[in-house]
Parts: structure tokens; sequence; C-alpha cells
């Protein structure tokens, strides 16, 4: 049995870094926060080129043949880059199409793999992350069925601003719109593709954290106060050391809640609902700890800290509370 990622795997994050070096640094990240956009066309663009839009889809079907450990994994990256642009709802809507039993619908399969028809969520919440440039939205119509709708005449946007600054979002009101029928009410896919969203939305989490916490151990091992670093100040080691043990033990709940859900084990849908829940608190503990272990420079605009914050209070409400998800996971447990 491994524990460990494979050299596949190692090289899929490795391009998606270098990818995401090249084209979404802070000075990139403070421009779109400051702008109007809800879009990055540029970052969007290069991410596709590697196939992440399709990489959870069957080779057959123009995909990477990999399954939801792989797309966590790119999640991870993005998370700690603080990425722009939906690219959970483009891995999601390209599951969902791919799988439903529409053969219309399954027609926009090609363009949707291939990033040219943005597909964003909205589901459980008219909070739409980059609505204004999307094509389609995975929505559900309220009474448990799953459509995929054009964007166009009776989809209402309107703009918000919004706490997280690298991905922001609109509020969204379906009037008569053209939509594709995805699975109705009691199909067990509506679930499986929510479960598939909280561990997305978890390891978006845990790369977030990740990063929060690498940077302030690099800055703790160059920032020098009374003549010496300060990482060698005891307080500000033990602050570090439980920003690290924090993080590092919700690396293998994400992986194992990605790998349930990919086998189909009987405990997916519960390790999606603990991931999502333990990973929406740890992601906000460790930037504001991080944040703290700045000191001053940790508050300014300039550094950017607080694009990482931000982000984490989304992820910790998005498609549910962290209190929700524990009680979906007792109760599926049977407690």
């Amino acid at each position: 049995m491994r524990f460990h990622l494979t050299s596949e795997q190692v090289a899929i994050q490795d391009a998606v870094r270098g990818t995401l070096a090249e084209c979404w640094g802070m000075e990139r990240l403070h421009r779109f926060a400051d702008g109007a956009d809800d879009f990055d066309a540029d970052s969007w663009q290069a991410l596709m080129a590697l196939g992440i839009g399709g990489l959870a889809l069957p080779e057959a079907q123009g995909g990477a043949g990999l399954g939801l450990l792989d797309a966590a994994l790119v999640c991870e990256m993005l998370g700690a880059a603080c990425a722009p642009g939906p690219v959970i709802g483009q891995i999601l809507g390209a599951i969902a199409v791919a799988n439903c039993a529409n053969p219309a619908t399954r027609e926009l399969l090609g363009a949707i793999a291939a990033g040219d028809k943005v597909v964003t969520l909205a589901l459980g919440s008219d909070l739409v992350q980059s609505a204004r440039a999307a094509d389609l939205f995975v929505a559900d119509d309220g009474a448990g069925g799953l459509h995929l709708v054009e964007a166009g005449d009776g989809v209402e946007i309107e703009t918000l601003s919004a706490t997280d600054r690298s991905r922001p979002v609109s509020r969204v009101r379906f009037g008569t719109v053209t939509a594709h029928p995805l699975y109705p009410a009691g199909d067990p896919m509506v679930q499986r593709l929510t479960d598939a969203a909280l561990v997305l939305i978890a390891a978006d989490s845990l790369g977030g954290a990740q990063h929060c916490t690498d940077l302030s151990v690099d800055y703790a091992k160059t920032r020098e106060q009374f003549g010496q670093p300060i990482g060698r100040f005891q307080g500000l080691k033990h602050q570090l050391a439980h920003m690290a043990l924090d993080v590092e033990p919700a690396r293998a709940l994400v992986w194992y809640a990605a790998y349930a859900w990919d086998a189909g084990l009987s405990d997916a849908a519960r390790a999606a609902a603990q991931a999502k829940a333990h990973l929406g608190e740890v992601y906000t503990r460790t930037t504001r700890a991080a944040i703290a272990a700045h000191g001053g420079i940790g508050y300014t605009w300039e550094y950017g800290l607080n694009y990482w914050f931000r982000r984490s209070v989304f992820n910790r409400a998005w498609l549910g509370s962290p209190a929700q998800h524990r009680a979906r996971a007792a109760e599926l447990a049977g407690w």
C-alpha cells in the first residue's frame, strides 16, 4: 500500500506550480484584486493548456484518465498560489457532463474539457465565482436536481464587493433560461458531485494553509531583531510548530477523501464532509497565525497575506460551514 504520491502526481503538481509562478505572481494578484474583473483570461488559458479541464475524464472522452485525487493535487497548488478562476467548477462540470444521460448535453464536453467554455458552480447559494465570465453554470434547481445552464438571457448577475479578492463572486438569479438536464432529484450522482466539490474545496484550503505556513517559516529565518533571526525566539518557534502540526495531518484527511471518492468506498461521503469541515477551520486558523507571525508587515495590503485569509473565509463558508458538515458526518456514521 502506497502512502505517498507517485512520480506522475508529483509532476502534475510541479507543472501547475511552475505555470502559476510564471503567470500569477503577487504583482499580478494585486492588479487583479484592485481591478473590476472577476476572471483572468491569461492564467486560465495557461492552466487549461495543461489539460486541467479534462483531468478527471476518461481518455476515450478526451481527458487524462485521472481521478479526483489528481484533481485535488491540482487544487492544492491553486490554493497555494491564490489562483483565480472557477477551476473547481470546470473540473466538476466536465465530470457532470461526461456522466449524464443527455446526448445533447454531452456535445458540450469537448469545449468544457479544453477550457473554451468556462463552467462555474451555482450550488446551494446565489453567490457564484466568475459569473460574468462564465459560459455555463452547474446549478441546482431547488428540488434536488442538477442542470447545466447557459449564460445569456434569463441569467441575472449582480456584481458584489466580495471578501475573496482572488475569486470574485456575483449574485446570480436564474429566470427563463436555456438549461440542459444533468441529473434528476434522487439521482446518486447529485450528492456524489457535491461531495467531490467538498473535497476540492478542502484541497484548495490545504494548499493555502501550507503556503502560509511555509511563508511564515521563511520569514522567521530572515527577519532579524536584536541582532538575530526572529525564528530563534521560543515563542515564535512554538507558534510555527503549532501551524505545521495543524496543517500536515490534514493532508492525509484530504487525500483519503479524494481516494475514497475515486474508489467508491462506503465512507466516501463521510470522508468528504470531514475534510471540508476540518480544512475550513485549519485554513482560517493558519492564516490568522501567519499574519501574527509576520508582525506589522503581515497586516499590510502590499505584503498580501490578506488574500489567503480572505480566501480561507470564503472556503470555510462555501457549500456549508464546518458545523454543518460535522453534523452530516456524524449522521452518516450513525451517531
